[in-house]
């Protein structure tokens, strides 16, 4: 007869949190939008490409629902913009308070994503809360991005 394993052994086991790929995918998303400072910004993709197993759409829903201690108004589309929504005032809201945190718009309601976005959690960060590190998810080492960009 085999041996059942200790508790804190397994991974539903108590005595560790469980692996980050088990926690809800909205808490995931809202861990790393945590981390955005003021005056900056993350797109909806590369939030979802930092998370791993969701996509753009995924982290907008997550922004639509997310609590109050989540900076919802750093997470922008692809092209700069603030995304409209079905009522005109969230789109207001949060365009205000990017302007706010210092964030500059065009005549076109855009900003210079190349000056104030995000360049994403530190490596460390990654590993300590079980993300997948850059080259995991295909993209160039931390090193080799340096070098790129």
């Amino acid at each position: 007869m085999g041996r059942l394993p200790s508790r804190g052994a397994s991974p539903g086991g108590w005595g560790k949190p469980p692996p980050v790929e088990r926690e809800p995918l909205y808490t995931r998303i809202y861990a790393v939008v945590r981390l955005i400072p003021p005056g900056q910004v993350a797109t909806y993709g590369q939030v979802a490409e930092i998370v791993g197993g969701c996509t753009a759409r995924m982290v907008g829903y997550a922004m639509a629902a997310c609590p109050d201690d989540v900076p919802w108004q750093r997470v922008v589309n692809a092209q700069g913009k603030v995304s409209p929504r079905a009522d005109h005032w969230g789109a207001e809201v949060q365009r205000q308070r990017l302007i706010e945190e210092g964030i500059e718009f065009d005549a076109d309601y855009r900003m210079d994503l190349a000056r104030v976005r995000w360049r994403g959690p530190e490596r460390e960060w990654l590993i300590e809360h079980g993300y997948p590190l850059p080259e995991e998810r295909g993209l160039p080492s931390d090193d080799e991005q340096l070098r790129l960009f």
